[in-house]
């Protein structure tokens, strides 16, 4: 039998792999997938081409990484935020926020979010092959408050569509509405007016009717 020696993963191939995923993730926020291009990568990272291709096979699976660990963050967050919440309400709003506060604080995560929703180029064969956990916290949440009769019978994607999906847009546009309607969307104030107003759109979405 021949004896394998373990692969020993490199501090410093860690530290590039993990820059090229940083540099990617921005200019597919910039620019879009269809556009952007591994030279541009390279460019930006100060490497050569053929060394993105020593850690990623191609452009698709570049962009792959960066979403899986998008939504995976984005999960991880999620669970962090709602870790021993049990009551419906208060389960639904921890997430409403913990997506908030995760895109907020990940400004590109939010723009390749939004990309997806219009640029079917990026997602390959299976569109909810990294957001499948995403939509599963959803999901999970309002089966529990229409089970419990604290929500109103409400389909989750439709909540996902207008309360939830309203996050993104807040993170998006603060510079696409013109020079004076401007905004950061991390100012605490301009964050807690928004935050109210979801609050306010969620529950009057799940709750009960008469």
């Amino acid at each position: 039998m021949i004896a394998t020696r373990p692969t020993v993963r490199q501090p410093r191939g860690d530290a590039t792999r993990s820059q090229i995923l940083d540099v990617a993730e921005r200019i597919f926020a910039d620019i879009g997938y269809a556009a952007a291009r591994l030279d541009h990568v390279a460019e930006t990272v100060g490497i050569r081409r053929p060394s993105i291709l020593y850690y990623f096979p191609g452009k698709q699976q570049l962009y792959d990484e960066v979403e899986a660990d998008i939504f995976a963050s984005m999960h991880s967050f999620v669970l962090n935020r709602t870790d021993g919440v049990t009551d419906p309400m208060a389960r639904l709003l921890a997430l409403l926020d913990a997506w908030l506060d995760f895109l907020v604080s990940r400004p590109t995560a939010a723009r390749i979010i939004q990309r997806l929703i219009a640029d079917s180029a990026a997602y390959g064969n299976n569109p909810v092959r990294f957001s499948e956990s995403a939509l599963q916290d959803l999901e999970d949440v309002v089966t529990t408050g229409v089970a419990s009769g604290q929500f109103q019978p409400v389909s989750a994607m439709v909540l996902l569509n207008t309360v939830a999906g309203g996050a993104l847009h807040y993170v998006c546009n603060a510079h696409q509405l013109g020079p004076t309607r401007s905004y950061d969307p991390a100012a605490p104030a301009q964050l807690t007016e928004f935050r109210a107003m979801m609050h306010r759109l969620a529950k009057a979405a799940v709750a009960p009717q008469g």
